[in-house]
């Protein structure tokens, strides 16, 4: 899958966005309905590239580093969007400064006929940002347009963000946000608060409730307890109370190879015990954990191995999947 490019609108948070190398948008409009802008934050890849624009200017040169988040909104937003659901996508990104920044209107002459008729950042005639758009698919050709009389770190690009934005520091860190409000939260008792705190580990109570729903991993047919992590479903972060997150019809025993793929989205399961791969995860990656089967299933390879565990899952876990395949698996 090759490369893609994007223009981001963010005049309202483009400084916490910078400074915290990352992206954030809702999942929905305040409505309720789907927004293609925000529906691009899961489309986007690692590897990609971002023009920043605020205040009528492209000041900086993005590279994506791990696939969208599902994250509440960030804190240091403050009053800044304050209409926005609070439910949203996390997309790490790593910026650098493009030096001198560009206007779009002073190119609109050749930029414009290279932007989307649909969905576009800006209004290809007036070079005016659109209203409500925010990441906005381009072509390559119109990214090398805006890029033309600038230049940024391209080494530093490449590199950056390597270790600062893996998947496992993004989700730490948004973990810690949501400790600190359990902590915080005086509805709950010390001894309930420590409880779901040690189930974010899969640990403790929840590890236990799970065991006793699923025995062994889906993936790899382990069944030894000390070769099996207790992982969350619904991610730990995302679930909207103390019931959710102790809950072991929300977790899957899984080996340690599988829960990271199943933590990232790489994997998902369809109600009926059938795997889900995705086809935006490199083949390759997949064969270096140990899971070439995978890799050969998602292009037509038909034969399943005999320790793949086809089972129904019950009715409350499927709700729970459910969660997973549309926040959490790249489609």
């Amino acid at each position: 899958m090759g490369k893609k490019y994007w223009w981001v609108n963010h005049k309202q948070t483009i400084s916490q966005e910078v400074e915290g190398q990352y992206l954030w948008s809702p999942k929905i409009n305040s409505n309720g309905v789907q927004n293609q802008f925000y529906d691009n934050m899961r489309q986007a890849s690692p590897g990609d590239l971002v023009l920043s624009y605020a205040s009528s200017k492209i000041r900086y040169v993005g590279k994506v580093s791990e696939f969208a988040i599902s994250a509440p909104k960030p804190a240091e937003f403050g009053l800044a969007g304050a209409n926005w659901n609070n439910d949203g996508w996390l997309l790490p990104v790593y910026w650098v400064d493009l030096a001198p920044p560009v206007a779009p209107k002073e190119i609109l002459e050749h930029l414009g006929p290279l932007l989307p008729d649909k969905y576009s950042p800006i209004s290809p005639k007036t070079g005016n940002g659109r209203q409500g758009a925010y990441l906005a698919q381009i072509t390559e050709a119109a990214f090398n347009i805006v890029i033309a009389t600038s230049a940024f770190d391209s080494t530093k690009l490449l590199s950056g963000g390597a270790n600062s934005l893996k998947f496992e520091v993004v989700k730490e860190i948004l973990e810690d946000v949501v400790e600190k409000q359990i902590l915080a939260d005086s509805s709950l008792g010390e001894t309930e608060k420590e409880t779901v705190i040690r189930a974010r580990r899969g640990q403790g109570k929840f590890r236990s409730n799970v065991s006793k729903i699923e025995r062994t991993c889906r993936l790899t047919g382990i069944s030894n307890p000390l070769l099996l992590i207790a992982s969350h479903i619904k991610p730990w972060r995302s679930c909207a109370s103390a019931t959710e997150r102790l809950d072991g019809y929300n977790g899957l025993m899984l080996s340690p190879d599988a829960d990271y793929l199943f933590d990232k989205g790489y994997v998902s399961f369809e109600n009926d015990g059938t795997i889900l791969v995705s086809p935006r995860v490199d083949g390759s990656d997949l064969t270096r954990l140990g899971f070439g089967h995978l890799a050969a299933s998602r292009s037509g390879f038909s034969e399943k191995p005999m320790n793949w565990n086809f089972s129904n899952f019950s009715q409350q876990q499927s709700s729970y999947l459910a969660y997973h395949r549309g926040q959490v698996y790249v489609a």
